[in-house]
Parts: C-alpha cells; structure tokens; sequence
C-alpha cells in the first residue's frame, strides 16, 4: 500500500490577456492563471471541464490533460526567491490539482493514481516555459525549476470521472517504483542518465512517447561515441 494524499484544491482556468508579457511587453494570451473551484469537476479526456490553454502546440492534449503539483513545493520556491515569495502559492504553478501528502520524491511515473471517480495516470513532469517566466516576472524561476525538480507532473486521463477539493489522492498501481517523479527530473536536466537507466526509459511503461524517443535519441548518443 502507498500512503494516500489529498487534493487541497482544483484549479480551472480560461485563456486570458496578461498585460506586458510577451514580445515587446505586448501582451500575452493564456490560460495560465486559474482559479480554485469549491465544487465537483468533470474530468474528461482532454482535461478539467472548463480548463483551456492558450497554446494547444506545448500545452493541453492527453499526454499534458491535467497538471498536479504538490503543496510542499511552494516553500521551496519562497525560500529560494525569498525577493519575490509573495508569488508563490497555490496556482503559482497554473497547476490544476495541488496535492498534500505526496511530492516528487514519493511519487512515481507511470503512477496510477484514483481521484474521486477518475483514473488518472502519471505521464511525464513539467518542464518550463516562457508563460511561467512571464506569469512570475523573471527568468529565474525557469533556470530554478530545472535545478530543483520542484517540477510537478503531468496526468493522461485513463477514466474520466469527477473529482472534488478534498478527495483522496490514491497510488493503485505502481509500475515503475525505481523512477520516481524526482529522478525522472534530474534525467531530463542531464543529471544521472547512465547507459542502462536511459534504456530503461525508452520502454518504460506509462512514460510518453515523446519522451520514450527522447531516451532512444539519448541512448544513440551515448551508444555512439
């Protein structure tokens, strides 16, 4: 058995205009910032019920349906940016569930995960973006991020259902119980991919495809030299 934990909160949010971001402080159309709901949502396959994303080419889709980050996470970032701690809190992340009881080092990928009546399924972790660096107001939030593994992950939807503020956040199967979220982390910032963890990724279940061809990428370089 894995220790359950908890959705603090559930977070939707509608593509909107974030005044002086983007290019030449032109403004910004996105989904980013969103906003915690009381009540029951649908998940559906592509997400939340009135969750949008502004940029469908790197947000969104089944493999990026649902973002969960962990409520522990956020004391890490005030501490690290104490300048701009204000900042971070729920929502910071624009993550749509903020899970208590379990983070990076606890879960895993490929996790199935029950919450309320929906089946979700961990898929890869968060990797930053321009958006994030614009939403907080610094670059540095991207280059921390990376360093930290304060990443959170993504979900693909494996049964929709319904899920609430204060639902369990279940582990029902684990089959990957060597490579957790944090691991999976480091990999992708180029810390620790030996020869025979990286092939181990381009089969591991659960894992995307996109990022399994990035390990087999990965793999042929180290095979190469």
């Amino acid at each position: 058995m894995h220790t359950p934990g908890q959705l603090l909160a559930v977070h939707i949010g509608k593509v909107a205009r974030l005044a002086n971001a983007g290019r030449g402080g032109a403004g910004l159309m996105t989904a980013y910032r969103k906003t915690a709901v009381a009540g029951p949502v649908a998940v559906l396959p592509l997400g939340l019920a009135g969750d949008e994303q502004g940029n469908r080419r790197v947000h969104g889709g089944p493999e990026k349906a649902v973002y969960g980050y962990p409520a522990s996470g956020y004391a890490g970032w005030r501490a690290e940016l104490p300048d701009i701690a204000d900042r971070f809190g729920p929502g910071a992340m624009g993550e749509n569930l903020v899970v208590a009881g379990q983070d990076e080092s606890s879960l895993c990928i490929g996790d199935m995960v029950r919450c309320g009546t929906a089946l979700l399924q961990i898929a890869q972790i968060r990797e930053p973006c321009s958006t994030f660096a614009a939403v907080l107001g610094t670059t540095r939030v991207v280059r921390a991020m990376v360093r930290s593994g304060r990443c959170g992950w993504y979900y693909r939807v494996v049964e929709p259902g319904i899920i609430a503020p204060g639902d369990r956040h279940e582990v029902v199967d684990r089959p990957n119980p060597d490579w957790t979220v944090a691991r999976f982390a480091a990999f992708a910032a180029g810390r620790g991919g030996t020869v025979a963890a990286i092939a181990e990724l381009t089969t591991l279940p659960g894992l995307t495809p996109a990022w399994q061809r990035r390990a087999a990428a990965a793999l042929a370089s180290q095979t190469d030299r």
